[in-house]
């Protein structure tokens, strides 16, 4: 049996998980209460004094937490009741009896990054609800949706060419299908580069039209499994009959992401490639721009109001799709838990059984890709299948560009001569993969 590496921690000074926790994760602490600053009038207005003191017992929290990450204190229990607060204290507990001392208390920087980056939001999370009446805030909204504004141009782009596309009567058949589905499904890839978790919580809108540029990404995309994606669902689809060919879409970010994702949705569900598609957001505001319930139907609407024809045209057919059920958005605990998702069918079987359920589960994102393998300090050869410790409920491909030092299913020295020539490669989200793991 094959050893598992080591996760990737803030302990390796300089490392992208150090630069995170030292500086990336303060300053999305100090984004987070400066929100809670610019909604004081608000909550005024709301809720009178009660609000006001809200507000104060929050930005408390929130300070106290980011004094403990900066002067690297033991890592605490949660305390406030919530419907994860014991698995996530479980977790902790465990944590502390991995490390040889089994009196210490995991600490920032010598815990794993996955574990460390989840608790931080949780405890976000924690200081909000901590603070009613403005317990259901969400700290990151303004900038989700700031996000969307500013990435307006790019979306009318997309949602004319989505209409153009299913309304030319040739694109949905043989090889035409094919290519634009790897189209549809480039567009969702380029997409993951705004992300504002990356940025700190700066704005990551897109201002350029995505479309114009895929050839010239395709150089970029390191591991390619478009073919394989192609294979099972054409499959799916001739063998259907009045089977149902449900994809499942494990969103990352909302905002102009969240578009790319839904316009490759309206076009798997109208080119009779998927027969439905399952959604799976975040329970909780997580990573800056993870998509809440919130966000997938604010944007929904967003769309639907749209002066611009193509836009209202997508809001107008993506809100009858939730209507009718071939859209379901879903949430659950698990996604913001820190296990990873070998972890899925112990801790949240009923969530694994549900993604058995399914023809293909897409994969969006860095995070996602991180709790895929585990985050851990795979060699870059490592076979994703292996990466994935046992974490098979169904054929499932991660679609995202790299955001963080952990890599898997490259050819032999592909890694070391991007490390040459691009010291940064891993982080940047300049390179994307397609990586498939299923049946052959």
């Amino acid at each position: 049996m094959a050893v598992t590496p080591e996760s990737l921690s803030g302990q390796d000074v300089g490392s992208f998980a150090y630069l995170t926790i030292k500086d990336r994760i303060p300053q999305i602490l100090t984004k987070a209460i400066d929100s809670l600053h610019r909604h004081k009038s608000e909550f005024f207005e709301k809720h009178g004094e009660e609000g006001m003191e809200a507000e104060k017992k929050a930005i408390s929290l929130l300070s106290k937490l980011r004094n403990e990450l900066q002067t690297d204190k033991p890592i605490i229990p949660l305390v406030e009741k919530f419907v994860d607060t014991d698995i996530w204290n479980q977790y902790l507990e465990h944590q502390g009896h991995l490390l040889h001392d089994s009196d210490e208390k995991p600490r920032w920087f010598y815990s794993p990054w996955l574990f460390v980056e989840c608790y931080m939001y949780r405890r976000i999370h924690e200081a909000i609800i901590q603070s009613p009446p403005i317990d259901t805030f969400d700290v990151f909204r303004e900038s989700k949706e700031q996000s969307f504004f500013e990435s307006l141009e790019s979306i009318r782009s997309l949602c004319a060419c989505l209409q153009e596309t299913l309304g030319t009567p040739d694109a949905l058949h043989g090889e035409r299908l094919k290519a634009e589905f790897f189209k549809f499904l480039q567009i969702s890839l380029w997409g993951n580069k705004c992300d504002l978790s990356l940025s700190g919580g700066e704005s990551r809108s897109q201002k350029t039209n995505i479309i114009n540029s895929l050839e010239d990404l395709k150089p970029f995309i390191l591991v390619n499994d478009m073919e394989r994606l192609w294979s099972l669902l054409d499959k799916c689809r001739q063998a259907q009959g009045s089977a149902a060919v449900r994809v499942a879409l494990v969103l990352d970010n909302s905002g102009f992401e969240l578009v790319t994702d839904l316009v490759l949705a309206d076009f798997l569900l109208t080119s009779k490639l998927a027969t439905e598609i399952y959604f799976y957001g975040k329970m909780i505001p997580w990573f800056v721009s993870d998509t809440t319930a919130r966000d997938f139907k604010w944007l929904i609407d967003q769309a639907r109001q749209s002066g611009h024809q193509g836009v209202s045209k997508c809001g107008g057919d993506w809100g009858r799709y939730v209507e009718t059920g071939r859209w379901v958005y879903r949430d659950h605990v698990f996604w913001t838990l820190p296990h990873e998702y070998s972890a899925m069918a112990q801790v949240a079987p009923d969530l694994y059984a549900e993604l058995q359920m399914a023809q293909l589960v897409l994969f969006k994102g860095d995070l996602n890709y991180r709790k895929l393998t585990g985050d851990r300090k795979w060699e870059f050869t490592v076979p994703f299948h292996r990466a994935l410790n046992g974490f098979h409920p169904a054929p499932l491909c991660s679609i995202r560009t790299l955001k963080a030092e952990i890599q898997v299913g490259l050819q032999p020295g592909q890694g070391e001569q991007l490390t040459a020539s691009e010291p940064t490669w891993l982080t940047t989200g300049k390179y994307g993969v397609f990586q498939f793991d299923g049946p052959l």
